[in-house]
């Protein structure tokens, strides 16, 4: 299912690549306007990757773990899309059907020819060069 997730992930690490000091959840939201919640949420996950340190309290915020150079968009959208955004539905077609008994194996060859196309554009693209478009 597409969802804004990668567009906010890139918005918060371009944010925080052009901020010199931790910013705050608040701050962050205000610029994506959307919940601070919703900010932390993805904060954590970068966490987990290792492309964001956190310090927690009154003071706190996030920055940066590793330099705009070296986070490109194909890893954050496999971060984001584990699954693959052209995954498909759930369901089995039916086998008796012309259509249905081959179309999951077409729909998977061409949403794979797809993806490989949308990474290899990714790869190109880091948060540095975003940060040089701002």
């Amino acid at each position: 299912m597409i969802n804004g997730r990668f567009a906010t992930v890139i918005h918060i690490l371009t944010l925080l690549g052009r901020e010199k000091e931790e910013a705050a959840s608040s701050y962050i939201a205000g610029s994506i306007n959307i919940n601070p919640v919703l900010v932390r949420k993805e904060i954590s996950m970068l966490r987990e990757a290792g492309l964001v340190l956190t310090q927690e309290g009154k003071n706190g915020g996030s920055r940066l773990a590793v330099p705009p150079s070296k986070i490109r968009l194909s890893d954050l959208y496999k971060i984001v899309y584990n699954e693959g955004l052209f995954a498909h539905s759930k369901n089995l077609p039916n086998q008796h059907c012309a259509v249905g008994k081959r179309i999951s194996t077409i729909m998977d060859d061409l949403n794979q020819e797809a993806e490989q196309a949308l990474l290899k554009r990714f790869h190109s693209i880091t948060i540095k060069d975003l940060l040089d478009q701002v």
